[in-house]
């Protein structure tokens, strides 16, 4: 069992003290996670790398009805904190984008694109409704493409195989792309 299985089963176990010894040990995957959700990101956004870490963390330690297994379903609760954050905040901007009913000239509105923020707003919608589709498969790509697990620790998270975690994360990337595609 790693350290880090180890630290979590003892914080579900009620040990706070375990979760102080856990940071150090997840940080630096946090920070990786938080980068590539980034990188995603239109270029001006204001959510810096740590901060999505430290929210997303707040957010994981806050925890009470989780009964934590294993890093892996440590990482993939991660990946969803952050998408939901980095949602909200895709959100806001483009609600604050479209201004409080105050009228500008055409030649003094900014050229600042929101298209990352749309393109992941859509992304979402595609998953939702690929979750009702298939829920399977819209957890898999949730788990490789937004928490980064291996083919191995998404199919350790949803107690599947890896060739069925392969097949099902092919299948799920064509329906997203044709769906995606179709949206425009």
């Amino acid at each position: 069992m790693s350290e880090v299985t180890q630290l979590l089963q003892d914080w579900s176990d009620g040990k706070r003290e375990a979760l102080d010894e856990l940071l150090p040990l997840v940080y630096d995957e946090l920070r990786r996670l938080a980068h590539n959700y980034l990188r995603r990101e239109r270029p001006e956004h204001t959510l810096q790398t740590t901060a999505l870490v430290h929210e997303a963390y707040l957010k994981l330690i806050d925890q009470h009805s989780v009964d934590w297994k294993n890093r892996a379903q440590f990482f993939a609760l991660s990946a969803q904190a952050m998408r939901r954050i980095l949602l909200d905040n895709a959100r806001k901007h483009i609600s604050a984008k479209r201004g409080k009913g105050e009228k500008i000239a055409l030649e003094d509105a900014p050229e600042i694109s929101t298209e990352p923020d749309k393109n992941l707003i859509a992304l979402d919608s595609a998953l939702q409704e690929l979750e009702k589709i298939d829920a399977k498969q819209s957890k898999i790509i949730e788990l490789r493409y937004f928490g980064g697990l291996t083919i191995e620790e998404t199919a350790e998270v949803l107690k599947i195989s890896p060739a069925t975690v392969k097949r099902e994360w092919t299948f799920a990337r064509a329906w997203l792309y044709q769906r995606m595609r179709d949206e425009g």
